[in-house]
């Protein structure tokens, strides 16, 4: 087996998570797998892999090696692809990426009716709550919610989302509506363990070139996934403050409400962000196309105008 096939054996092991997925995947045998392991272990001289019959774990050499594979694969099918001609015709391997909840209740049914209309074409799909690199992790489109750094990624804006306050009508009846951020002190809130909603809220300041306003907030719950946080809200258990394509369906219901409208910081801008240069292989010029206008129409609905607490 030549090198850059037990790259393929190498990578295709991460995916699936075991050798034996790796087999599966590709056809091939456990031994021809543990073969082609243990001869990228010899070229490179170390150790990739820790594992045992039920689990794979990178070692710190196996992490470096693994971020160059990919970058060398995914070069390889560019180059393969726009040689055989194929910018016309998808087909093989897409990798997307998203944060968990905009990858499921966004991203999945746009990847599915994609895949209706492209039968040569698979998809994976790594819904994180991270940022990933998306060269060392040989992703092709990446849906990112935030402001962008400087780089040479390819940016397609898609829209942008608010991040807002809401809570179910029960716990409103009960507790009262929040009439500014100073009230949310003394409500029970539900908070996500994310940068972006702590312990300490910020809101705009009341005038410009004011200093923004800062609320400390005492979550009686506090987790790290946010569909627990929503459930938690929705059952009437306090204030969440997620972002607002993370409720839309439960606001559109009549399950959340929102408080605070009026003091709503700046909107964050939502992007498919690509390396450069994939966006000339078909696949992704394919989905790109695809899922953008979709995208868009998503991102620009105002979600919850007809939902606001004020009293």
């Amino acid at each position: 087996m030549d090198r850059l096939e037990a790259m393929r054996v190498f990578v295709s092991a991460l995916d699936e998570g075991s050798l034996a997925g790796a087999g599966r995947r590709l056809g091939r045998s456990a031994p021809a797998v543990t073969r082609a392991i243990t001869a990228l272990e010899g070229h490179v001289g170390a150790r990739l892999l820790d594992r045992t019959t039920r689990m794979i774990r990178l070692t710190e050499a196996g992490e470096r090696y693994a971020a160059a594979c990919r970058r060398v694969l995914v070069d390889l099918e560019e180059a393969e692809l726009q040689a055989a001609g194929e910018r016309a015709a998808p087909r093989g391997l897409l990798t997307l990426t998203a944060p968990v909840v905009a990858g499921t209740r966004l991203l999945r049914p746009l990847v599915d009716a994609f895949l209706d209309e492209q039968p040569e074409v698979q998809v994976r799909m790594l819904l994180l709550d991270r940022v990933v690199s998306l060269l060392d992790e040989g992703v092709d489109l990446a849906l990112r919610i935030a402001h962008l750094p400087d780089s040479s990624l390819v940016a397609l804006r898609v829209g942008s989302v608010r991040q807002i306050v809401c809570a179910a009508p029960s716990y409103l009846a009960r507790h009262g509506v929040p009439q500014e951020p100073g009230d949310l002190a003394g409500h029970r809130c539900i908070a996500q363990i994310h940068p972006l909603a702590g312990e300490l809220w910020t809101f705009p300041p009341i005038s410009e070139g004011g200093r923004p306003r800062q609320v400390k907030v005492k979550p009686r719950l506090m987790a790290n996934s946010v569909e627990a946080v929503i459930a938690s809200a929705v059952e009437g258990h306090g204030l969440v403050r997620p972002l607002c394509y993370q409720v839309a369906d439960e606001v559109r219901s009549g399950r959340l409400e929102l408080v605070l409208t009026d003091c709503e910081p700046e909107p964050l801008p939502v992007h498919l962000v690509a390396p450069e240069g994939r966006l000339s292989v078909a696949k992704v010029r394919a989905f790109a196309d695809f899922a953008l206008p979709k995208l868009k129409a998503r991102f620009a609905e105002r979600v919850g105008e007809s939902r606001v607490r004020s009293d």
